[in-house]
This record gives structure tokens, C-alpha cells and sequence, in this order.
């Protein structure tokens, strides 16, 4: 493969991640809306969910987040195949843990998990309040369609608790390691800068993580 092309695909892997780790900040603070007292969250959960639906900017916002995903999956595929393509065969003295952590091998694993809990999550969440797929959503007091109740309802389903709790684990490790490669990919090769980036990276993958992991379950306990 010519080496701009796949630099090209390296950069479009680093551009989607990295504006996807900026979307999941703002997903992750309308989440913790769902930590207030249940009155309340209610209110402000679903005027927020109709903000977003009825903002002309939110929805262009949305179709790049769209692109974006789509984008990242398939360049990521392309790109693992062809590294599979170019190791046919796995050498007896491989020793590639002692130069490489787990995860950072295991991208491509960790991906597929993430890229099924957001398909169970658009079924859940966006298919039937955005495109009206299942089980109508009823109106709250103030003629807002019930996000919470939607919400609400699905995490007090101990299963999809699990499933969301679980699989925020390699959710934080994709975050983590992606992160810090995003920005070297984009030319970020300070020494001192990376160790900061590395520290900095760490700590946003334990916030998302623990973050997407614990709500479904403070919601369940409620």
C-alpha cells in the first residue's frame, strides 16, 4: 500500500477519534444528569434531549458525529486487514507483549466490543426517539417526548445494566490508548508533552469509563 494512503487513513482514524473523544465529554456530562433526584432529572433531562433535537446546529453536529463513527470503523477495518495481510504468519519468537501493552494489540478487539454496545444503543435510544422505531415515547408534563422514562426504563433492566457497565471497561482502554496514539499520529512528538498527554489520557479514560460504567447501575439503584 503507498505510504500516503495510508497515512491518510492513519490521519482519518486520529480526526474521527479524536472528535469522537470530545462528543463522549458532552455525552457523558447529559448523563450525569440522571444522578439528580428523579423529579428533577426528569425535567431537565428531556427539555436538554429536545434542545439537542430541535437545534439546526445540533443536527449538522450530528451527521459529522455519524460520518465520524462510520468513518472510523471502516478505515480501522481497512487498516487491520491489511496488517493481517502483511503478518500471514505468526513468528515462534514473537515477543510482542514485551514491546507492546495488551490493549494496543488488542485495538482491534476492543473496537469490535465498542462498535456493538453502540449499535445495542442507537436500538435502544436513538432508533425509537429519534426514528420512531418501537414502542411509541409518550409525551412528559411540559409536551417534551420522555427521554428519561426511556432511559429509566431500560436501566432498570439488570442485563442491560451489565452490558452497559461491562463494556465501559474496554471502552477506557480503547480511549486510553487511542487517545495518546491520535495525537502522535497528527505529528505530536514533544517528549516532555507526551508524557503529559499520556497522564492526561489516562485520566479522561478512567472518567469515561467509570463514568458510562456507574450511572447505568446509581440509576438501577435508585
Amino acid at each position: 500500500m503507498p505510504t500516503n494512503i495510508l497515512f491518510l487513513r492513519k490521519t482519518l482514524i486520529a480526526l474521527t477519534g479524536l472528535f469522537l473523544c470530545v462528543f463522549l465529554v458532552v455525552h457523558l456530562s447529559a448523563n450525569a444528569i440522571l444522578l439528580l433526584p428523579n423529579d428533577l432529572a426528569s425535567e431537565l433531562y428531556n427539555s436538554y434531549s429536545h434542545t439537542l433535537r430541535e437545534s439546526p446546529l445540533i443536527a449538522v453536529v450530528a451527521y459529522i458525529l455519524y460520518i465520524s463513527i462510520i468513518l472510523h470503523v471502516v478505515v480501522a477495518l481497512l487498516i487491520t486487514i491489511k496488517n493481517k495481510k502483511a503478518k500471514p504468519t505468526k513468528y515462534v519468537m514473537n515477543r510482542s507483549e514485551q514491546n507492546s501493552s495488551w490493549y494496543s494489540r488488542n485495538m482491534g478487539v476492543l473496537g469490535t466490543l465498542i462498535l456493538i454496545f453502540i449499535i445495542v444503543h442507537l436500538a435502544n435510544f436513538w432508533a425509537r426517539i429519534k426514528l420512531g422505531i418501537g414502542e411509541e415515547v409518550l409525551l412528559d408534563a411540559a409536551g417534551y417526548k420522555d427521554v428519561f422514562s426511556v432511559t429509566y426504563e431500560l436501566f432498570q433492566n439488570i442485563w442491560f445494566v451489565l452490558f452497559y457497565s461491562v463494556l465501559s471497561i474496554p471502552l477506557a482502554f480503547h480511549l486510553y490508548h487511542g487517545l495518546k496514539s491520535g495525537f502522535k499520529t497528527l505529528g505530536f512528538y514533544h517528549k516532555k508533552g507526551l508524557k503529559i498527554l499520556a497522564k492526561v489520557s489516562l485520566v479522561y479514560a478512567v472518567i469515561m469509563g467509570l463514568g458510562f460504567g456507574i450511572i447505568p447501575i446509581i440509576v438501577y439503584l435508585k
